[in-house]
């Protein structure tokens, strides 16, 4: 994962993503595509109106400044970095920046005690994480050493999942991560020990993985299950797969405990089906 790209609105929290992509970039090579998108006001940009141009041009300027300021942080010291100013809707300014430079990971940052709840509900975030082709790193909070030894990537072990979970061991080989599969046993959908490791172990037939581990979990939901085992081994990194709505609703939206959103308090990785 070379290519990062990091959307900034130049707050504390996109701030904090991007100190995140430093340390990868700094430990794994690469640049980093630092996207700003300028949200002009409608009236400001009228296409053929040239009355407005000045007023669109601060926006511009303003941006431009907040980039300079930016990239004199010490932690971007030798990093390679793009910066671009989009002028569309956030969501479509990167679904462009990916296309036209082939980039490999999204780093985002999310907003306060109640990140994930905006984050996942109705936000320009949602929708790029549950769209996203290409693995997307939403960071909560200023990580001073982000390293990651243990990796929780939690999954149902369908057919379907096991290109995510190969995506999954790339990133994590790429952080030195232990990555600690994860089947959740819920009360609903119980299995026997003997049922969930048949099921664990031809999952990860044949895929070559590597510095990996087997868990089962049993709690009474999903989201209790991943919260609570990532606590129980002082992980730093939770993962899964997601195919939109269907996938990602299964995990964080109303059927869901909203503890799942609340106390996650570390990064999640979502890897697309």
């Amino acid at each position: 994962m070379k290519k990062i790209l990091v959307p900034t609105d130049f707050s504390a929290q996109a701030e904090n993503a991007l100190k995140i992509a430093a340390t990868m970039v700094a430990r794994n090579g690469g640049h980093i595509h630092l996207h700003h998108s300028a949200e002009i006001p409608l009236h400001l940009a009228n296409n053929g109106d040239t009355r407005n141009l000045p007023e669109a041009l601060y926006f511009i300027k303003l941006a431009e400044k907040q980039f300079s300021e930016l990239l004199k942080k010490p932690y971007l010291k030798d990093i390679s970095i793009h910066e671009t100013i989009g002028h569309s809707e956030i969501y479509d300014d990167i679904k462009e920046a990916v296309r036209k430079n082939d980039i490999d990971l999204i780093v985002m940052g999310s907003h306060g005690s109640s990140g994930f709840r905006e984050m996942f509900i109705g936000s320009n975030t949602e929708k790029v994480v549950r769209t996203s082709e290409i693995p997307v790193l939403v960071i909560k909070n200023d990580h001073e050493n982000f390293q990651v030894k243990d990796f929780v990537f939690a999954t149902d072990f369908s057919e379907e999942c096991r290109k995510p979970f190969m995506e999954a061991q790339k990133f994590a080989k790429a952080m030195g991560a232990h990555m600690h599969l994860l089947l959740i046993n819920t009360p609903s959908g119980f299995k026997t020990t003997a049922e969930a490791r048949e099921i664990m172990e031809k999952f990860v037939r044949g895929t070559a993985a590597e510095n990996y581990s087997l868990n089962i979990y049993n709690d009474i939901s999903v989201e209790k299950g991943i919260l609570n085992f990532t606590k129980e081994i002082n992980a730093q990194l939770i993962g899964m797969s997601t195919h939109g709505r269907k996938g990602l609703s299964h995990f964080f939206n109303g059927s869901i405990s909203e503890d799942m959103v609340n106390h996650a308090n570390m990064p999640v990785i979502t890897f697309k089906i």
